[in-house]
């Protein structure tokens, strides 16, 4: 199921595969969010030396780490499935991040990379992919929801952000067979 309801600003961005190349600019986007908002409880920005760790251990692993590209060539968002947590078992399930620079915020760039997020991780071999909302941010939730996300928990006042304490919302997908079928 491909995400519907496409903001009527939509803008077609280019989705490809993250290089080492756009460390420097995917950290920009996130030292944006986590200064300014809450979607992130890290309170200190990445540096391009561990956001460079970062895109190297999920090529390695083999887990999608996407970008969006405006036409000519500037990153306007990125997106990622990491393994939810360490243990084997959780081996198929991932956890997804979407990060859109501010100037495109609002026109479709989450979405389009959601979109073929969900497709990139199910070719990984995941069979769920989990959303761990902080901050409760309303535009991540819709945006999920759109793309068939299942409520899935809410926890109360998890992080301490900006003066105010923050509740994270869990959302669920099924990717593929997702749990109907054992995995390969």
């Amino acid at each position: 199921m491909a995400c519907t309801r496409y903001p009527e600003r939509m803008i077609a961005p280019r989705i490809e595969p993250a290089t080492i190349d756009d460390a420097a600019a995917v950290a920009a986007i996130y030292s944006h969010h986590v200064t300014h908002g809450t979607a992130s409880y890290d309170t200190e920005p990445r540096s391009i030396a561990a956001t460079e760790t970062l895109i190297a251990d999920h090529l390695a692993n083999g887990w999608p780490f996407l970008t969006a590209r405006d036409a000519e060539g500037t990153l306007l968002g990125y997106a990622y499935a990491s393994q939810f947590r360490p243990r084997a078992a959780y081996a198929w399930a991932c956890e997804d991040s979407i990060y859109v620079a501010p100037a495109a915020q609002g026109r479709g760039v989450g979405r389009a990379l959601l979109d073929a997020l969900l497709v990139a991780a199910e070719a990984s071999g995941f069979r769920t992919m989990v959303a761990v909302i902080g901050g409760a941010e309303p535009a991540s939730v819709a945006l999920h929801a759109a793309c068939g996300f299942a409520h899935a928990g809410r926890l109360a006042g998890m992080g301490w952000k900006h003066g105010r304490w923050l509740d994270t919302i869990y959302m669920q997908r099924a990717l593929g067979a997702g749990t109907t079928a054992p995995p390969a």
